[in-house]
């Protein structure tokens, strides 16, 4: 009995044993850990706070970002708000100017119509002057009896010879009065008989036409000291070599009193010359309307020779180029 009491304390002691060494051994295990793990969570919490401050950092910036946009939101808003009023008030200013143009253009087709019915006019001849001119000056067409004004250009060759300054008040008021039928053109050009113009440095283009170029017009003819011999033919040419344009309606207007035998033109090579250039169409119409006014300066002081030259080529030329002649009957 005693020897197996004895066995069964070897064993007991040999279990404490192994117990007592496994708590060791985890003792030392915790002691050896322990010195090592501090190290560790140091590194980690300067890691945390360094990323800490990198996402504050961030933060801060997004806040500004935020602040920057907030603050351009409300530039644009303001912005916004200024660029309504200013469309609002283009609007009115555009719904003004629409009223104004449908005003204007209730003006314009009433104008239109005025100027139709101007281009339709006629200038009568007097009593007088269809007595002056004989019993033969009608056409078939019935039109010598007054003057188309139907052209958008007009050009004057005006006689400044001598016979014709002698009367050179009369001379200007008949320019006044027949550019008067015309309300408006796009041009307008004066050449003297010589083909010389009164603007030279305007030559062989056209001169606007506007009231105030008007009134400079007629004053330059009233103190144009140009002189010439009583020859229309050279300014005739060079008015239909300068200006005619298949693509325009032109009207030219020729003052005179005389055709000199001086220039060695006769009627028939004048007319062929204008008809070479001033071509008839297949209706047999022409581009350049001739229109002529005589000045019965000759006839006055009984030289009629003179004036029944420029009388019979005028009446051809206009007959030809579908003008008017009209022979005044009288210098006052």
């Amino acid at each position: 009995m005693k020897k197996r009491n004895r066995e069964t304390s070897a064993l007991s002691l040999a279990f404490l044993d192994v117990i007592c060494c496994g708590f060791g051994a985890i003792i030392l295990l915790l002691m050896i850990t322990k010195f090592g793990i501090p190290s560790v969570l140091e590194q980690s919490r300067e890691q945390l706070l360094a990323l800490l401050e990198l996402r504050q950092a961030a933060i801060e910036e997004i806040f500004g970002e935020t602040e920057k946009l907030e603050r351009a939101k409300e530039e644009t808003e303001k912005d916004l708000d200024v660029e309504i009023q200013e469309i609002i008030k283009l609007q009115k200013e555009l719904t003004e100017l629409t009223s104004r143009f449908v005003s204007v253009l209730e003006i314009s087709e009433i104008q239109s119509e005025e100027i139709e019915d101007l281009t339709r006019a006629k200038q009568t001849l007097s009593d007088e002057m269809i007595r002056l001119l004989g019993t033969d000056w009608r056409r078939q067409d019935r039109t010598i009896g007054g003057i188309t004004v139907d052209s958008e250009y007009i050009v004057f060759v005006i006689d400044t010879s001598g016979s014709m300054r002698r009367y050179w008040t009369t001379v200007v008021q008949k320019f006044e009065e027949v550019l008067n039928i015309y309300p408006v053109v796009k041009g307008v050009q004066i050449l003297n008989n010589d083909g010389e113009y009164m603007y030279p440095r305007h030559a062989g283009e056209w001169l606007k036409d506007t009231p105030d170029a008007r009134r400079a017009i007629v004053d330059g003819l009233r103190g144009w000291p140009k002189q010439s011999i009583s020859n229309p033919v050279p300014g005739i040419i060079t008015a239909i070599d300068d200006f005619y344009d298949p693509n325009k309606r032109i009207s030219l207007y020729i003052f005179g009193d005389d055709f000199s035998v001086q220039g060695g033109w006769t009627v028939e090579e004048v007319v062929d010359r204008i008809d070479a250039k001033n071509i008839a169409d297949a209706e047999g119409n022409r581009r350049v309307r001739i229109h002529a006014v005589g000045f019965p300066i000759y006839l006055s002081i009984g030289q009629v020779n003179h004036i029944l030259r420029y009388t019979n080529l005028m009446r051809e030329l206009t007959v030809r180029n579908h003008g008017t002649f009209v022979g005044l009957p009288s210098i006052n």
